[in-house]
């Protein structure tokens, strides 16, 4: 496409744009187009971060004093801002990331409704007032705000996972220091002057972009932070979690290997096509995205069967086509590490019965495309079968009772989500006691959970300590005081 001016995107610090004190940016690269430069943003710096953090933490008090109508006003008002300019910032958004236009709109109404969400459950998340014998004596919590919070997010997702962390952190009184991925600044930037707009004190929330190497560390063990929440790879999270102190909390939401068990009885048509919506929407880059099948094998060959069949008719391309089903990978790191698996899957042995190619010809020449993979005859202790790939690839493992299934599903370090396609009800109610998920499905995909509802895993997928989403989202930005008060 022709390229015109690149503008340069800045930091936001105590309510002000500026430049990061090195000067130095980076670029923000179209995954479908690299020669399409989508911005150009600043390369911060630990000093950076370090007076984002010192904003963070002289606007605390005041906006911790702040009425939670007025804080629930401004998150209504920044939520009607997103909602004005769908159109534009979900161009941008799949400009920036990849995904297709419609998901990307989609994420950014998303958005608006999470901050109309937690807008109203703010006003009514208290602590509790309990019995005691004595008449002349009230018991009773409070939550208070914990302080500056530091949120890390993911490219995935870049306004609705930021989103679901910034606004139950404001609602509470908590103030915010924000640093999204490298690879999706421009949605991150957009969220940000939403909230500008509505009118957020200085110094409530603070942006910063740049490397993780260079600012990650601040963002984690500066005395001032009181929490940090992340979500991306489970290695990132480990480092996190192990650098924070003890009186900082971690809220960590990481890595997964998905199953779909595929039963006997299950409508196959329907199966076939929740693996295609799990496995490669999004191009396979979602933390619950379905990356292993555990079919029957009475069923399995009509299984795969279908499964190719719905997988051909994926219109791979450009996301801002309308026609298009499945994008771009959304970076070349991304690019590199699924084409290595696949190669991985078939020095073990597995068949690549379709697809895995990566594709350069024409309208591909420019962007890191590749054919959505399917292997059969997987062994369950392959790596294709173990290790989170986070692209188009499934990995369909045969297998002949549902004891095998279940122990199979539960034999990774991962536990994020999962799901059983079947008619018996008993079964289902077994699988969603013995599955070791945080999210459980019956006769749905594994990807997607409401806004209304808890999110997280199990094992290596998370902490397991703060659930994000829904009311109870809440929780991980209060801290509880218990009150005695005598007559």
């Amino acid at each position: 496409m022709l390229q015109t001016t690149v503008k340069t995107y800045q930091n936001y610090i105590n309510g002000e744009w500026v430049e990061s004190v090195n000067k130095e940016t980076f670029e923000s690269i179209n995954p479908a187009d690299t020669n399409d430069i989508v911005g150009r943003f600043q390369s911060s710096t630990e000093e950076d971060v370090i007076k984002a953090i010192e904003a963070a933490s002289d606007a605390f008090q005041e906006w911790a004093n702040t009425s939670p109508s007025k804080r629930a006003q401004i998150l209504n008002k920044a939520a009607a801002i997103l909602e004005s300019k769908v159109d534009q910032y979900g161009e941008e958004l799949t400009r920036e990331e990849g995904k297709i236009l419609s998901g990307a709109k989609g994420e950014v109404q998303r958005t608006a409704q999470t901050l109309r969400y937690y807008a109203v459950e703010g006003l009514s998340f208290t602590g509790e007032t309990f019995p005691n014998d004595d008449p002349n004596m009230d018991v009773f919590t409070q939550r208070e705000p914990l302080g500056v919070v530091s949120v890390i997010t993911p490219w995935n997702f870049p306004i609705s996972i930021p989103a679901r962390k910034i606004a139950p952190a404001l609602i509470t009184g908590n103030t915010v220091v924000f640093k999204p991925s490298s690879d999706t600044p421009l949605i991150a930037v957009r969220l940000v002057e939403a909230l500008h707009e509505a009118g957020i004190p200085k110094g409530v929330i603070n942006f910063v972009t740049g490397s993780a190497s260079k600012v990650g560390d601040a963002l984690v063990t500066h005395p001032a932070i009181r929490a940090v929440t992340f979500t991306g790879s489970t290695g990132a999270g480990e480092d996190i979690h192990r650098k924070a102190s003890l009186t900082t909390r971690t809220q960590m939401e990481l890595g997964g290997k998905n199953p779909l068990i595929v039963m006997e009885d299950a409508d196959i048509d329907h199966a076939a096509q929740l693996a295609v919506n799990g496995g490669f929407s999004l191009t396979g880059q979602a933390c619950t995205g379905t990356s292993r099948v555990i079919v029957m094998e009475s069923v399995a060959d009509e299984f795969v069967q279908k499964l190719i069949e719905k997988t051909q008719s994926q219109t791979i391309g450009n996301g801002l086509n309308p026609d298009t089903k499945i994008g771009p990978l959304a970076n070349n790191k991304q690019l590199k590490n699924v084409l290595n698996y696949i190669e991985i899957g078939k020095e073990e042995g597995a068949e690549l019965v379709y697809g895995g190619n990566h594709l350069t010809d024409s309208e591909f020449s420019n962007g890191y495309y590749v054919e959505p993979a399917i292997f059969t005859n997987v062994s369950p202790t392959m790596r294709i079968a173990k290790e989170e790939i986070f692209g188009p690839v499934i990995a369909v493992i045969t297998v002949n009772s549902y004891e095998d299934a279940i122990q199979i599903a539960n034999d990774v370090e991962y536990g994020l989500s999962a799901s059983i396609v079947t008619k018996d009800i008993g079964l289902a109610k077994r699988f969603t006691r013995e599955i070791e998920a945080g999210t459980v499905k019956v006769n749905r995909t594994t990807t997607g959970n409401l806004i209304n509802a808890p999110f997280g895993g199990l094992k290596k997928s998370s902490t397991s300590t703060f659930r994000e989403s829904g009311r109870v989202g809440l929780e991980f930005f209060t801290q509880i005081k218990t009150v005695y008060i005598g007559y």
